[in-house]
C-alpha cells in the first residue's frame, strides 16, 4: 500500500512540476521569450504555441504576434531575423511601444504588423471620415485603457486617443 501511495505522489509531483513549467511560460511570457533569443521558429511555437497573426515585414524579417486580445492588456511580439532566428520578444501593447505609432505615416498595414490585428470590434464615424482601431493595454503598466487608431478613408493614420477602459470602470459594469 505504501508503494502505491508513494508512486502516487510521485506522479502527482510530476504533473505539478510540468505545471508550473507551463505556467511560467504563460504568466511570464516576456522573460521566458527573451531566453529564447537566437533560437529558431520551431522554439519558440513550442514554447508558446501557435501564433495569433504572422507578418513578412518588407526587409525580409518576420513577426510573429501572440495576442490576449480582445479582453486581455497584452500582445507580444517575436522578430524572427531573415534566417528564422528570434532576435526579440517584448509586450508589443506597451505605453512606450503605442507611442511609436508615427501620425500621418504608418498606415493601416504598419499598425497590423506592429501591435497585430485589433480583436475588438471596428468602429466608423462617418462625420471625420475615420476608422478606428481600438487595443486594450495597461497605461504606465498601471491603468486599463484603450489605444484607439484612427485611420483615413486612404488608410493613412491621422490620430490616436487613450482612454479609460469601460469595461474596468465600476459604473459601467453594473449597466
Amino acid at each position: 500500500m505504501n508503494s502505491v501511495i508513494a508512486n502516487g505522489a510521485r506522479r502527482l509531483m510530476l504533473a505539478l512540476g510540468v505545471a508550473m513549467l507551463s505556467a511560467c511560460t504563460t504568466l511570464m511570457p516576456v522573460p521566458e521569450g527573451t531566453k529564447l533569443v537566437g533560437q529558431p521558429q520551431a522554439a519558440v511555437q513550442a514554447a508558446f504555441g501557435p501564433p495569433t497573426d504572422v507578418f513578412q515585414l518588407r526587409d525580409g524579417t518576420s513577426r510573429w504576434i501572440y495576442t490576449k486580445q480582445p479582453l486581455g492588456q497584452y500582445a507580444y511580439g517575436a522578430d524572427f531575423d531573415r534566417n528564422g532566428n528570434l532576435t526579440r520578444f517584448s509586450n508589443v501593447l506597451s505605453t512606450l511601444e503605442l507611442y511609436k505609432a508615427q501620425v500621418g505615416t504608418w498606415t493601416k498595414q504598419d499598425v497590423a504588423e506592429h501591435f497585430g490585428m485589433t480583436r475588438l470590434p471596428v468602429d466608423y464615424y462617418p462625420l471625420m471620415r475615420r476608422e478606428v482601431w481600438s487595443y486594450r493595454f495597461r497605461h504606465e503598466d498601471v491603468w486599463p485603457s484603450l489605444y484607439h487608431f484612427y485611420f483615413d478613408d486612404a488608410g493613412i493614420l491621422r490620430q490616436t486617443q487613450i482612454t479609460p477602459d469601460p469595461m474596468y470602470d465600476p459604473d459601467e459594469r453594473r449597466r
